[in-house]
């Protein structure tokens, strides 16, 4: 097992100028003319797919832009091969998930793994504390099917442990769907993994470890997690919320890295505009700033997670994001759905915690050690 040291730095600093220059005016209606000014829209860093499979390419520049501490912990990468295809194949069966039988969705559960495998419904907390009832999940592998059948090692990491549930008989075409734009999405980010590597490691001949993209091809503990957010009830559409966190609650990803797709808008089963231009994802910068990113539907989006700052002493950084909901008369009936795939440590990777921690101060003793396997299990503690 290895051991992990960081040692955070805490800067306050603004938006870098590639940040600034993607802000864009935004027409304020008469309706909102009394409210705040909302937050500036910004484009992640973008590189291209052409770029990024030239393992010799100096990439230097743009993994600091987008991941170094004064990023917003976000790059997208354009063009790549099949993906817009893959990523409508699949998106297009998160509401006929959601919409399965209750009887079909019972057999997709898995309470032993906390619901981190299979159907979940209501079983994750929001910040108020109350079950999350926006949003409805699928979980699977797509890398492998039985990571283990050590039966010590499956009660003790149960998330990451157990086998793959998939409705074989109900909806047979989900398994090659989620498989393989997971299996894409794993490829293209171990193909950025080696390139944070080389920017990290460049003229620090005092880190030891592996690297990034060693360490997450090493792992058999990572995770798609199909997204279907739920229509508003009739009760609230009409409403405008200024509430950022209204579909999803702010948090930061503690795996390594996140890809993750453009959200998917639609109704009655049919793809349609978003119909309210301050709904999508929203990002909280290391000087406390809100933004709103918007990355096109032919991009593919990777965010820094909490164990990436361990692993290179936060020379990059996981920032807090959240997803707000549609509002207004044109928001009535709108779902939204996405894929995130979670490129995480093998359970036995060992995180060393500076004496100042980041995130989860109350879980993470200062100067503690732990395995990825059981700082994982203390945040499903806190959040399940």
């Amino acid at each position: 097992m290895r051991s992990f040291q960081l040692q955070l730095r805490y800067e306050p600093h603004l938006l870098s100028p590639v940040h600034r220059n993607s802000l864009r005016r935004r027409r304020i209606s008469c309706r909102s003319m009394a409210a705040p000014s909302p937050p500036p829209v910004v484009n992640p860093v973008c590189i291209s797919y052409a770029h990024l499979k030239d393992r010799q390419k100096d990439l230097s520049r743009k993994i600091e832009e987008g991941f170094g501490p004064q990023g917003l912990g976000i790059i997208s990468i354009s063009d790549v091969p099949d993906y817009l295809l893959l990523r409508k194949r699949l998106l297009h069966l998160a509401p006929r998930v959601a919409n399965l039988s209750d009887d079909a969705k019972r057999k997709l559960e898995d309470p032993d793994s906390r619901y981190n495998f299979g159907w979940s419904h209501g079983k994750e907390k929001l910040e108020s504390g109350k079950p999350d009832s926006f949003k409805g999940s699928f979980y699977a592998n797509p890398i492998l099917d039985i990571p283990t059948k050590d039966p010590e090692l499956m009660y003790r990491y149960p998330s990451f442990c157990r086998p793959n549930k998939w409705p074989t008989d109900n909806l047979p075409e989900l398994e090659g769907a989620f498989k393989t734009l997971g299996k894409l999405i794993f490829d293209v980010g171990l193909m950025l993994a080696h390139h944070c590597d080389r920017y990290a490691i460049h003229g620090d001949s005092t880190n030891k470890n592996e690297g990034l993209e060693q360490t997450l091809k090493n792992s058999r503990c990572h995770k798609g997690r199909l997204l279907y957010y739920f229509p508003r009830p009739i009760s609230e559409y009409k409403e405008v919320t200024e509430s950022k966190s209204s579909w999803c609650g702010w948090h930061t990803d503690f795996g390594s890295l996140t890809g993750l797709t453009c959200g998917l808008f639609m109704r009655n089963y049919e793809g349609v505009p978003c119909p309210d231009s301050s709904a999508g994802l929203y990002i909280k910068t290391r000087n406390k700033s809100i933004v709103k990113v918007e990355f096109g539907e032919h991009e593919l989006a990777y965010q820094i997670g909490e164990t990436t700052e361990i692993l290179y002493s936060g020379r990059f950084v996981a920032t807090p994001h959240c997803v707000k909901a549609p509002s207004g008369e044109n928001a009535f009936g709108i779902e939204r759905c996405t894929f995130a795939m979670f490129m995480q440590p093998d359970w036995d990777e060992k995180l060393k915690f500076p004496e100042k921690i980041m995130h989860h101060q109350e879980l993470i003793p200062p100067n503690g050690t732990l395995t990825f396997g059981d700082y994982s299990e203390l945040l499903h503690n806190k959040y399940y």
